[in-house]
């Protein structure tokens, strides 16, 4: 039988959809993250051509268990499938899965798949090709980044016959399922994997409306209309194959050229609008502006407990009191973004909203907690302490997504008030700066997830022997609330969990909560169907180009 996660009903609010079209003034409510872009009905009967789509950056590679960043959704959601799909309300449906039943220690799933299936490279999909996806995301041979997390807690699977596996986890696990919907969990062939290794990222192979073509580095990624494609989700209206031929992802990294190319038709979307350029948009009658909400961990800013003095939580409370979070919000994004103030974002399950207004800049307090640790300034106004400096490293990528290195020239300005010197290094090299050598003070990262046991994976002082935490953070205490927020079957208790967790983050800085993130995407008026799946990402299986 079908199982939904009763707890997810409560992300429909985060996961509705905000539609905006140009002339129509506030933006309105949607109830349904599948409901189109404008003009639907007009859509008529129109068939191929090829929609241009603009990314703000590169995915870094096609292969759903290697990657680990949110632009790489955009483009395989179109090249690959998922067992199950998650509906706006929150509910758990099939997808290539028909139908699954869950034992009663909650610790296997039993999925029944489809038999008409094939991947694009004319493959099977079945039980067998099941067990592979799985058995390979934890495999330490793939290094699989985001999906490891998901994963989590599988163990092993079993083939009962050709349509038939049985999945079993260590532990019960209240996230497992909805996790099982998201693209980095995505169903690759195995033939592909096996044939290209280390280069299915380059030769991406599943079972999804799209087929892979080409991708040339830095600037375009093709997929082109699989034919015989008909086991579209419940997310989508179209259940076979897309009416346009192709799709072209163009990767734009520069904001102002990545918008001007929808407004000169160079290109026919693209997403990540500049909050100044939303209201010349709504006032276009040429074109559209479709935005969805995101939901999971808002732009969030970790600091490095590793490193001293920032294993220190009054010199973290200081850095929080002298951070005007709600001045950068505000000028950077034009209230087109929203304040974060927790480690999870609005709508999820067991979003703490009691943080919301906590915390607010004081000068005043930051001196006094810097002046009680010792950090004397000196004559140049910086705060030094055993002859030594009180510098933070902000670390951030390049290019500038979402104005992020704007904030961090902020908060440079903003601590030099209290005596921190705040080096600032952009790079295009995170995964090494960042993953590998740890040399940071300070670094901002976000995640699209479904359930807050996403925080499991920043947190959990186990986590470290996987994929080292951002923050470094080892507490017992959280640790246990962690384990029990995973397995707990009581919603109400898992609440508490997670809202004790949340408030823990915040009175004891270990991060400085930023911003909300909407999806927005720009697109000339001759597009239509353009919708989003419950965690804001777009889908093309309806999208229609009006001649």
């Amino acid at each position: 039988m079908n199982r939904s996660i009763s707890w997810m009903k409560y992300m429909a609010v985060a996961a509705v959809l905000v539609l905006v079209l140009s002339g129509c003034g506030a933006a309105g409510n949607s109830n349904s993250a599948v409901q189109a872009s404008g003009g639907e009905q007009a859509a008529g009967q129109a068939e191929g051509g090829n929609l241009t789509y603009a990314l703000a950056t590169s995915p870094d590679t096609l292969d759903p268990h290697r990657s680990g960043l949110a632009v790489t959704v955009r483009a395989i959601r179109t090249i690959y499938d998922n067992l199950v799909v998650q509906l706006p309300d929150g509910s758990i449906k099939p997808w290539l899965a028909k139908e699954w039943s869950v034992s009663e220690d909650g610790k296997s799933y039993t999925f029944k798949l489809r038999e008409d299936v094939k991947f694009h490279d004319g493959t099977p999909f079945n039980a067998e090709a099941v067990k592979f996806n799985l058995d390979r995301v934890i495999d330490p041979a793939t290094k699989a980044a985001n999906s490891l997390a998901l994963i989590r807690p599988y163990s092993s699977s079993e083939v009962i016959d050709e349509y038939t596996i049985k999945v079993n986890l260590e532990q019960p696990s209240q996230a497992f399922l909805g996790n099982l919907s998201q693209a980095l969990l995505g169903i690759v062939s195995p033939t592909a994997a096996k044939k290209y290794g280390d280069q299915l990222g380059k030769n991406p192979v599943g079972t999804g409306p799209y087929t892979f073509v080409k991708w040339d580095e830095n600037a375009d990624i093709v997929v082109a209309k699989n034919k015989d494609y008909n086991w579209a989700p419940a997310t989508v209206e179209n259940e076979g194959a897309p009416h346009i031929d192709t799709i072209t992802f163009k990767i734009v990294p520069e904001e102002a050229t990545r918008i001007g190319s929808v407004q000169s038709k160079q290109v026919l979307a693209a997403e990540t609008v500049p909050p100044q350029n939303i209201a010349a948009l709504k006032n276009d009658p040429n074109q559209q502006l479709l935005q969805a909400n995101t939901v999971g961990l808002p732009y969030t800013l970790f600091f490095n407990l590793r490193k001293a003095p920032w294993d220190d939580v009054k010199v973290r409370q200081a850095v929080q009191s002298a951070v005007d979070v709600e001045s950068i919000v505000k000028t950077l994004y034009l209230g087109n973004y929203e304040r974060a103030w927790s480690a999870l974002s609005p709508g999820i399950l067991g979003y703490n909203a009691s943080l919301e207004g906590s915390i607010n800049p004081d000068i005043n307090k930051a001196n006094q907690l810097l002046d009680e640790q010792g950090w004397i300034k000196g004559a140049d106004g910086i705060r030094e302490k055993d002859g030594k400096k009180l510098t933070l490293h902000y670390v951030d990528g390049s290019p500038n997504r979402e104005k992020r290195n704007d904030i961090a020239a902020i908060i440079q300005q903003q601590l030099k008030q209290v005596g921190i010197a705040v080096e600032v290094e952009i790079t295009k090299d995170v995964a090494t700066v960042i993953y590998q050598n740890w040399d940071y003070d300070l670094y901002g990262n976000s995640q699209v997830n479904s359930d807050p046991n996403a925080l499991y994976a920043f947190y959990h002082t186990s986590a470290e022997g996987e994929r080292p935490t951002l923050s470094g953070l080892s507490d017992p205490k959280i640790d246990k609330l962690l384990e029990q927020g995973a397995v707990e079957t009581d919603q109400d208790k898992r609440v508490d969990i997670y809202n004790q967790i949340q408030q823990y983050l915040i009175e004891q800085a270990v991060i400085l909560p930023i911003y909300v993130f909407p999806y927005t995407v720009a697109a000339s008026k001759s597009v239509q169907g353009i919708k989003f799946d419950s965690l804001g990402y777009p889908l093309f299986n309806d999208v229609r180009i009006q001649p």
